[in-house]
């Protein structure tokens, strides 16, 4: 089983990323700020338009870490990505599917029955847990609606058809999405998902969330073999990591709503950690988007026994255990690909 390396998240917007032998160095003008050992990293997430030296990022393609580039607000920039891993093999299998609607019909409604499943076991547990504090009645609607639609997404004869069901099934979801907060409802009321930018503060929070995890997912592809650009329902576009975006649906509603709902609901976050711009745009301030990084590792470290599986793994290696199980799918290993159903 492949282990949980770190991730490395700078967040400071003036430093400049270098490589001295095996190690990654964290500079500020001339002065060397931390090093860190490149064999205890997986991959490298950069909020500092500084940028990094050409020799640093050869290690990382070399070695297999990613690299990804944002704006000090979280706006994706670019990915540094080396030579394609895996079996060449695998990869023309995995354009003839993304060319075959067919099978894209086949592999995207496994992964969205695996998003509205755990959307709806989202809803069930905060039922169960908190039963006097929410409308049970509201998210028990909600949640029946879910399960209507699950067997609808299975019989689904084209992309259009799934997209239509998912897209009904996320605004069922987030209709009720309000309910699950607990916590400073004056600051984070939730009334739809928006983004690009996000207007209100959950909004902000999932987007962040969504962000890293897209990530996540990316490097795990590539790390089987996968081209993480080529997806089977979000169609090819130019600079779009298309099978990420994919591969995310089934995760989203246990690895970042959930982990979002948790930062509102402990208190890791309040109303005052975000900044509202003229624009009307809201933004994570960096106190805050440090906190956030910290409880998103220690996230990943929790372990779960993979309903599939039957082993235990940590939360952070779920991205590359599901790439793994579609590329065995690909491969003609597997009958059908096993989304991820959270319990």
């Amino acid at each position: 089983m492949r282990r949980l390396l770190n991730t490395l998240y700078i967040t400071s917007e003036d430093v400049y990323l270098a490589l001295d032998g095996e190690n990654a160095l964290v500079k500020r003008e001339n002065e060397i700020i931390a090093r860190f050992p490149l064999h205890t990293v997986e991959s490298i997430v950069s909020f500092s338009y500084a940028g990094a030296s050409p020799a640093l990022m050869g290690a990382c393609a070399q070695k297999g870490i990613g690299l990804c580039f944002l704006t000090p607000r979280g706006r994706f920039l670019a990915r540094s990505v080396g030579e394609a891993h895996g079996n060449v093999l695998l990869r023309r299998r995995q354009y003839r599917a993304a060319d075959d609607e067919a099978e894209c019909v086949r592999i995207a409604s496994s992964m969205l029955i695996g998003k509205l499943y755990n959307c709806r076991q989202n809803l069930e547990r905060c039922i169960r847990d908190h039963g006097l504090r929410v409308d049970g009645q509201r998210l028990s609607a909600a949640s029946a609606s879910l399960k209507e639609t699950l067997p609808q997404l299975r019989s689904a004869s084209t992309l259009d058809m799934l997209r239509g069901l998912e897209g009904d099934g996320a605004r069922t979801y987030f209709g009720v999405f309000d309910e699950l907060i607990l916590r400073e409802k004056e600051n984070f009321r939730f009334e739809s998902r928006n983004r690009r930018p996000p207007t209100d503060r959950i909004n902000a929070l999932l987007s962040f969330a969504y962000m890293l995890l897209s990530g996540s997912c990316a490097h795990a592809l590539e790390s089987v073999g996968l081209d993480s650009y080529v997806g089977f329902l979000h169609r090819d576009r130019p600079g779009r990591t298309s099978l990420a975006l994919d591969l995310m649906e089934e995760l989203r509603p246990y690895l970042a709503d959930r982990f979002v709902l948790t930062l509102i609901n402990n208190r890791t976050v309040c109303g005052d950690d975000f900044k509202v711009h003229e624009s009307g745009a809201v933004s994570i301030d960096d106190d805050a988007r440090k906190n956030i990084l910290k409880a998103w590792q220690e996230r990943k470290r929790d372990e779960i026994v993979h309903p599939y599986l039957g082993e235990k793994l940590p939360l952070g290696l779920l991205p590359f255990v599901q790439a793994q199980l579609l590329a065995r799918y690909l491969r003609g290993d597997l009958d059908e690909y096993p989304p991820f159903l959270m319990k």
